[in-house]
């Protein structure tokens, strides 16, 4: 099967395709778990979108939880920008816009919340190849966090190792109880164009604080 995968995958897009062959995210995992992956999440994370274009994610969620102690670490993240979801509404939409980072090599995901009322929440940050695990999320004002990919249940999962702060050239590490807690990405892949962005930190002393899900589909790229 997996060497069918590969089979199917080497075969080059369309000419009038705006993609790259793109290995960022293959060369951190092993081969083996690489092919066991289903060719649709190949193809959304060997992108490499041309020239200042964006691929864009259109979805709703479906899913949405904040602790009390989730909603105020999300209320007091907003200080730096808002990193984390500070609602718990489903049946809204969600936009996730992915563009290439030509500063740091890397790719700048814009999330865009809906909200039943008032505007909705928008959220930046950046992938950057980089650091202890080879991949970093860099959230602004000097904060980034750490992250290690695997592959579980056929989907890819991204796992926090660490939260640290680069001041002056110099990296200094959170100490845990200044963090969130353990932050857990998942994108499962449903078939027929469609995937499952799941968010979901869980604070070693505060337990779960925040979980978020969203189906979406492709619009442009």
């Amino acid at each position: 099967m997996a060497s069918a995968r590969h089979r199917l995958f080497s075969v080059p897009p369309r000419s009038d395709a705006r993609l790259h062959h793109d290995l960022r995210f293959h060369a951190l995992l092993p081969d083996a778990d690489w092919g066991g992956l289903p060719v649709a999440i190949w193809r959304r994370f060997s992108k490499r979108v041309a020239d200042g274009a964006t691929s864009v994610y259109v979805g709703q969620i479906d899913e949405a939880y904040l602790s009390r102690a989730g909603w105020w670490f999300a209320q007091a993240a907003r200080l730096i920008g808002g990193p984390l979801p500070t609602s718990n509404e489903v049946g809204v939409p969600m936009i996730v816009a992915v563009t290439e980072d030509a500063a740091s090599g890397g790719q700048i995901w814009t999330r865009i919340c809906g909200r039943r009322h008032g505007f909705p929440q928008v959220i930046h940050s950046a992938k950057r190849f980089a650091g202890p695990t080879g991949l970093q999320e860099y959230l602004g004002f000097g904060l980034s966090m750490e992250l290690r990919i695997a592959v579980a249940d056929a989907g890819l999962e991204f796992h926090s190792t660490a939260y640290a702060l680069q001041l002056a050239g110099v990296r200094i590490q959170l100490l845990s109880w200044l963090t969130p807690g353990d932050l857990t990405v998942t994108h499962a892949d449903l078939g027929g164009g469609a995937f499952r962005f799941t968010l979901e930190i869980i604070h070693p002393r505060f337990g779960r604080m925040l979980r978020q899900s969203a189906v979406f589909r492709e619009s442009s790229s």
